[in-house]
């Protein structure tokens, strides 16, 4: 692909009345951040939340740049990993930022991948009522999922997103100059949602994704940028009409009931990354949609050809050394937040870029897709 215009960031509108919000793309955005965060500040100060390992990447460039527009800065840096979505360090970044005697008009600034942004975003949504933040994702599943669209929220032992608000942030920027620091695993757990897109309603975006996805892996700076913009402006137009989730957002998870639960399996642990369980879990959801004679079986095997040949695991068997079974699978499934009335909410497909949500799906079916699945 021909080299893009890095000067001017591609922006990406989610109209959501007074609380709409633009999604910048682009290079270096974060050693220009000042410009577009200062026109949003009340007090003109913010509080960076960010973990360890980003901290030493990324959070020196943020603070001088913000320092350099004279806005007051303060940073928080707290443990990397999945287990910092927790109540424990909920509370401990709550207290940490009424210690620094923030205010209503204070804004936090979430620098970090997914786990950084629901964590803080949630803290956001909850200190002294309600606070605002901005999203400055550092992860291709970040930057394509998670910080865009106001979903916040904590783990806890019964499952993955279970305590949380819908909360959105004043602005997202996305710097992809922060992609080039990710180990090729986290950057294949963007792609998976990369991916969903493609599957959920854009089929022509996922057979460009069959020819230019590993573009998108291996840093062609064009080939990034094309493929965050075409998934955020899919998740807004979803997020646009059905914030909360109440019908066409559900579509969404594609994947996600299955990945949920291998997640849940794993502990939440670097045993499964989130985009791995989605990568699974979407080969699942085809393959269920195949065997109820939704979806023709030459599609389902096309989800499983992309995803594989850019390196993602197709298969709970991936992971080394556990032992799974369809019944703590299913035992998973029913703890998650997409249950309503008793039953599991899937997302299942006729075809590529053709998902639904189906009013009912039969346990029994799950079940044989899982042991087939899972079986050596």
């Amino acid at each position: 692909m021909s080299g893009p215009d890095r000067s001017a960031p591609e922006r990406v509108h989610v109209e959501l009345g007074n609380r709409s919000y633009d999604i910048l793309i682009g290079h270096n955005l974060i050693n220009t951040a000042a410009q577009y965060v200062a026109p949003l500040l009340g007090r003109r100060h913010v509080v960076i939340v960010t973990d360890a390992n980003v901290a030493k990447l990324h959070l020196e460039a943020l603070e001088q740049a913000l320092k350099r527009a004279d806005i007051g800065v303060d940073s928080i840096i707290l443990p990397a990993g999945e287990g910092t979505k927790s109540f424990q360090e909920l509370e401990r970044l709550c207290g940490l930022l009424l210690d620094m005697k923030v205010e209503r008009t204070s804004t936090l600034v979430a620098l970090g991948g997914g786990v950084i942004g629901d964590l803080t975003g949630f803290a956001a949504s909850i200190i002294l009522r309600g606070i605002n933040f901005i999203q400055v994702p550092t992860t291709l599943l970040a930057q394509v999922d998670s910080s865009v669209g106001g979903k916040t929220g904590i783990n806890t032992p019964q499952g993955k997103n279970l305590v949380g608000s819908f909360y959105q942030p004043r602005l997202v920027l996305s710097d992809t100059g922060t992609l080039d620091t990710l180990g090729r695993r986290e950057l294949l757990s963007g792609y998976a949602e990369v991916a969903k897109y493609g599957l959920i309603d854009e089929p022509d975006f996922f057979s460009w994704l069959e020819t230019n996805g590993i573009d998108v892996i291996e840093g062609d700076e064009s080939a990034r940028r094309y493929a965050i913009g075409v998934s955020c402006r899919a998740k807004a137009r979803i997020v646009g009409a059905d914030e909360r989730e109440s019908g066409a957002r559900a579509l969404l998870n594609l994947g996600h009931t299955f990945g949920h639960a291998l997640e849940a399996e794993c502990g939440f642990s670097d045993e499964m990354l989130h985009g791995e369980g989605v990568a699974i879990g979407m080969v699942m959801a085809f393959d269920l949609s195949a065997t109820l004679g939704l979806c023709p079986p030459e599609d389902a095997a096309r989800v499983q050809r992309h995803l594989a040949s850019v390196g993602l695991p197709t298969s709970p068997l991936s992971v080394q050394g556990r032992i799974w079974t369809a019944e703590r699978l299913i035992e998973h499934m029913g703890r998650d937040k997409k249950v309503k009335d008793g039953r599991i909410g899937f997302v299942l497909a006729r075809g590529i870029g053709q998902t639904f949500h189906p009013a009912h799906v039969d346990l029994s079916q799950v079940t044989a897709v899982l042991n087939a699945a899972i079986a050596a």
